[in-house]
C-alpha cells in the first residue's frame, strides 16, 4: 500500500555530505513504498514552515540535517497540531541527541533504520513558548554554537565548538540568576553555565550519566557550572569537563519536570544549538512525551 513520506533536509547541515545520499534516499523509501515529497531549506524557520504545511498530509515526516533542523521540524508540528511519527537523519556537525538516542551516523544507515525502526515517546522542552528537543543552555561554550560560521564547524566538527569555548574563558563572564525547581531545589548564584537537557551529550563537551538520561521519563537533567573566583576552580572545571567526572562543588545537579529561571539580566540562551532571546523570567515546562521519534531495533 501507498504511503506518502514528507522529507525536509539542510542541504547546508554538516559538510554537506547528506546532498550526495539524496538520490539513495528516495530510491530506498520507494523500495518501502513510500511516495516522497522533499523540502530543502534555505533559511531559518523553513522546516518549521514546511512540517506545519505538510505534514498533515503525510505518514511520516524525515528531518535530515543537524539537532537545529530537527528542532525546526518537531516546532512546525507541535505548533500545528500534528502528530507523525518523525524520523531524524543526523548530518550536523555535533548532532549530540542523535547521539544520546545512538542513532547511526551513517547516512544510508540512518535511513534504513526509520524504515525498519519503531516510533517511541519523547519528551519536549517548552521554553517561555518555545520548543526544544534537548537541550536549553545559556553561558560559556553555548553562545558558539549560532556565532560560528557554518563554514568553520563543516571544517572543524566538533572543535569549532571547542575552540570558540575556549576562546570565551579568555573573556570569561557570569550569570547571575536563581533557579527554583518542581522538586524544591533552589539554586543561586553566579554561573558560568548551564544547562537544562534530555541528552546525554550537550555541545560536544559534557556527557551525562546514561542512567540518569532518560528521553520519556517527564524530566529534564539541570545542570550548573558555578564561576570560577581563582585560576585553581577555573582549572578543576576544565579539568572535569576533559575527564567527565564532575566536581560537585563547582558543578551542580538536579532533575525536574518544570524549572523557573530569575535573572537581574535578559541574557541569551540557545535551545538545540539555535540563539533564544533571554529574559528576567523565564519558565521550562516538560511536555512528556510530545511527539513519538523512530529509533533502530539494533
Amino acid at each position: 500500500m501507498e504511503k506518502r513520506l514528507l522529507l525536509i533536509m539542510n542541504p547546508r547541515a554538516g559538510q554537506k555530505r547528506a546532498n550526495r545520499y539524496l538520490p539513495d534516499m528516495l530510491r530506498l523509501f520507494s523500495d518501502y513504498d513510500y511516495v516522497t515529497t522533499a523540502y530543502m531549506t534555505g533559511k531559518q524557520g523553513d522546516a518549521s514552515a514546511f512540517a506545519a504545511a505538510h505534514a498533515a498530509e503525510a505518514d511520516l515526516v524525515v528531518a535530515v540535517g543537524g539537532d537545529g533542523t530537527l528542532n525546526e521540524t518537531v516546532n512546525g508540528l507541535l505548533s500545528a497540531g500534528i502528530r507523525r511519527p518523525v524520523g531524524y537523519i543526523p548530518a550536523g556537525s555535533t548532532n549530540d541527541f542523535a547521539a544520546s538516542l545512538r542513532l547511526s551516523p551513517n547516512i544510508m544507515q540512518a535511513a534504513r533504520d526509520i524504515m525498519e525502526g519503531t516510533p517511541r515517546p519523547v519528551d519536549v522542552g517548552d521554553f517561555n513558548g518555545r520548543s526544544f528537543t534537548y537541550v536549553a543552555s545559556f553561558g560559556a561554550f553555548t553562545e558558539t554554537a549560532y556565532t560560528t560560521p557554518q563554514e568553520v564547524k563543516n571544517i572543524l566538527g566538533h572543535l569549532a565548538y571547542i575552540l570558540e569555548g575556549v576562546k570565551d574563558l579568555a573573556n570569561i563572564r557570569s550569570t547571575p540568576l536563581r533557579l527554583v525547581t518542581d522538586q524544591l531545589d533552589i539554586f543561586e548564584g553566579e554561573y558560568l553555565f548551564g544547562a537544562i537537557s534530555n541528552s546525554t551529550s550537550i555541545a560536544g563537551l559534557m556527557t551525562m550519566d546514561p542512567s540518569r538520561v532518560i528521553v520519556d521519563d517527564g524530566l529534564f537533567e539541570i545542570t550548573l557550572i558555578r564561576m570560577p573566583t581563582t585560576a585553581a576552580e577555573l582549572g578543576r572545571i576544565l579539568t572535569s569537563l576533559q575527564s567527565q567526572q564532575y566536581d560537585e562543588k563547582m558543578i551542580e545537579t538536579a532533575s525536574a519536570a518544570r524549572i523557573s529561571i530569575y535573572s537581574p539580566n535578559s541574557v541569551p540562551w540557545t535551545l538545540d544549538g539555535e540563539y533564544a532571546k533571554g529574559a528576567k523570567e523565564i519558565t521550562v515546562t516538560n511536555l512528556h512525551n510530545a511527539f513519538d521519534l523512530i529509533t533502530n531495533r539494533r
